[in-house]
């Protein structure tokens, strides 16, 4: 697996506000099973990489467990600390890769929709060397899913998609949510993490076209389009939903969640 695109991986900060209104939540029944996957005790001390403005970071503080998160943007730990102001949180502006912490003092090292983002030479041995015995490390990520009757928008939007240059990778329409493949082989390939454990869910939100506008504004992606290619196809999106005698969009969600626990 190839870097991550540091310039992609930097344009986040530039839509901090947006991306607190426009993400959804991850549901309540992954950070549930999350806690009971990890073992987690009350209290525990939990690492998160790239918080963003704190969406998986809040439901575990509320379930009382302490949180340091490392995020790369300034912007969207900003957005964090007011977001998670009064709760037992500590947020450091850094790369994961650069960040310098105590080893070995973490139950958990966790990322939500950010995992994909950390240099996969090093980001395996990084969660290892922060973890206590027996810690855990989990991630997932929140992707667009295609589930049997989605939305027939999404097939009928590729070709503007094509014209401008930004033709989606793959096969269409794409693999069914229990089709996509998990990421247990890497884990374990890693040879620092063992007893892998995979959960998945799928949900769908609603949108309008201006919601679903804005919720591709937090897309690394879009957010670097030209701007002249970007208006093409929001003004698409609008013009072609509106046109529907119901313009609001079915979106369904895939998150993917993996619980290992160190290897000695």
């Amino acid at each position: 697996m190839s870097a991550p695109d540091e310039e992609l991986r930097g344009t986040f900060d530039t839509a901090a506000e947006l991306y607190e209104t426009a993400r959804p939540a991850y549901p309540g029944e992954l950070i549930d099973d999350l806690v009971v996957l990890a073992g987690l005790e009350a209290g525990a001390r939990l690492l998160e990489i790239g918080c963003a403005t704190g969406k998986a970071t809040r439901p575990l503080l509320e379930r009382g467990f302490q949180v340091v998160c490392v995020e790369l943007g300034a912007q969207l730990a900003e957005h964090a600390r007011r977001n998670l102001a009064g709760l037992p949180v500590e947020i450091e502006v850094s790369p994961f890769e650069a960040w310098e912490g105590e080893p070995a003092s973490f139950a958990l090292v966790y990322a939500a929709t950010a995992w994909h983002w950390i240099d996969p030479a090093t980001r395996y041995e990084r969660a290892h060397r922060y973890l206590r015995r027996d810690g855990q490390l989990a991630f997932w990520s929140a992707s667009h899913a295609f589930p049997a009757g989605f939305d027939p928008f999404f097939g009928k939007i590729q070709p503007v998609y094509d014209e401008i240059g930004a033709s989606r990778e793959g096969e269409w329409p794409p693999p069914l949510p229990e089709d996509v493949p998990d990421e247990a082989a890497a884990i374990e390939a890693s040879g620092l993490f063992e007893d892998v454990r995979v959960r998945r869910y799928l949900w769908e939100r609603s949108y309008t076209p201006d919601e679903y506008i804005a919720l591709l504004g937090t897309f690394s992606g879009h957010i670097a389009m030209e701007a002249a290619s970007r208006d093409h196809l929001y003004a698409e999106i609008h013009r072609r939903l509106d046109r529907r005698r119901d313009p609001r969009l079915r979106r369904h969600w895939l998150a993917i969640l993996h619980v290992a626990r160190r290897r000695e």
